[in-house]
């Protein structure tokens, strides 16, 4: 099975700027990561909608983060 890759054709940068992103997970909690500031908030939802903890991280991070994530998902799907 071919997965979807997290950041898509250009930097995470550019795709979080304007709209914020969410992934959902298989137990049907949320991960949202949205534009805050100079930096992103990542906040994870339980199943209920309620807020389970926000972090805020800078672009760097935060770019890291879904690269790392990336090559763990293709790593597994070869």
């Amino acid at each position: 099975m071919k997965l979807p890759k997290l950041v898509g054709s250009g930097p995470i940068e550019a795709r979080l700027l304007t709209t914020p992103t969410t992934i959902h997970t298989a137990d049907g909690s949320t991960v949202t990561v949205r534009r805050h500031g100079i930096g992103y908030d990542l906040e994870t939802k339980n199943a209920k909608g309620e807020t389970i903890s926000t972090v805020s991280m800078n672009r760097a991070d935060v770019s890291r983060l879904f690269g790392e994530l990336d090559s763990m998902l293709w790593s597994d799907a070869a």
